[in-house]
């Protein structure tokens, strides 16, 4: 099997339509594609669907079914902030989302209504939100990060975690190292809580071929321990584009069986099971 499960449409911030993916999954013969459109965040942005549009994105999904081999899917990934964004199951219910893809990519300090973004193209955003939410503070900065990500795991039902490590990304080697004890053991506690609500990691590659990041999402040691622990993986692409949907996709499997990690998981019949690679 050969399966995406982390998609973008122009419905939120991919630059093709649904039918362009669809096209493009079924020439490389994707055996599943799931499309998750980033669910609605506060606030004024351009990366979200609107709430409005989740009935019509659903069915648009669905309407390509019949003419594609390749086994459609709908989900939403949702943006977690603490006091900020709708539960989970809100959407999961009120729109009979196949799965939920959860992540943090606005990180909110305590105490405060302004977020940190620490994703996207521009590094100066981020250098920015460390220095001005911070004060350039960089272990309580990614401290929070991770404690939101607790927050997540513990409070809201979701299928996958998405990138979650992503707060490497724009930090480049410059202001901590993966390796340091304070950052280890929040990675540690963030595994302990993705095995006990069964949450499924993906290996995604798009900070690889957006040359933003210099190794998957998420990091060799998160590897070492998850096959330990004998958690559940997904590949993703993170595709915003149709071309994007099998980058680096035989690397990540490589990767992965590079840790002794020989099994995959797949959708069906609203439950995930396990598949050899």
């Amino acid at each position: 099997m050969k399966c995406n499960y982390h998609t973008h449409c122009t419905y939120c911030d991919g630059k093709e339509p649904i039918e362009a993916f669809v096209k493009r999954a079924n020439e490389i013969e994707l055996s599943h594609l799931g499309f998750s459109s980033h669910a609605p965040v506060p606030g004024e942005n351009d990366f979200a669907i609107k709430e409005e549009r989740i009935p019509e994105y659903t069915q648009e999904v669905h309407s390509f079914q019949e003419q594609s081999k390749t086994k459609l899917l709908v989900a939403l990934e949702c943006d977690f902030i603490p006091g900020m964004t709708k539960p989970f199951d809100h959407f999961r219910h009120n729109y009979k989302l196949d799965y939920i893809i959860g992540g943090v990519h606005l990180v909110r300090p305590e105490n405060e209504d302004q977020l940190w973004f620490i994703d996207g193209s521009k590094r100066e955003i981020y250098d920015d939100g460390l220095d001005r939410l911070f004060n350039h503070n960089v272990e309580k900065a990614v401290t929070r990060f991770w404690e939101q990500s607790f927050q997540m795991l513990e409070e809201e039902h979701f299928d996958i975690i998405a990138h979650m490590d992503k707060i490497k990304m724009h930090n480049q080697h410059r202001f901590f190292t993966e390796q340091e004890p304070w950052y280890i053991a929040l990675v540690d506690h963030a595994l302990d809580l993705i095995r006990k609500h069964n949450v499924i990691i993906e290996i995604n590659t798009r900070g690889l071929y957006k040359k933003r990041c210099d190794n998957f999402y998420p990091s060799d040691y998160i590897l070492s321990q998850a096959r330990k622990m004998h958690l559940p993986f997904v590949v993703s692409s993170d595709a915003h584009k149709s071309e994007e949907l099998n980058l680096y996709y035989q690397e990540a499997l490589d990767k992965l069986k590079s840790f002794g990690i020989d099994q995959l998981v797949y959708y069906n019949h609203n439950n995930w099971h396990e598949y050899s690679i």
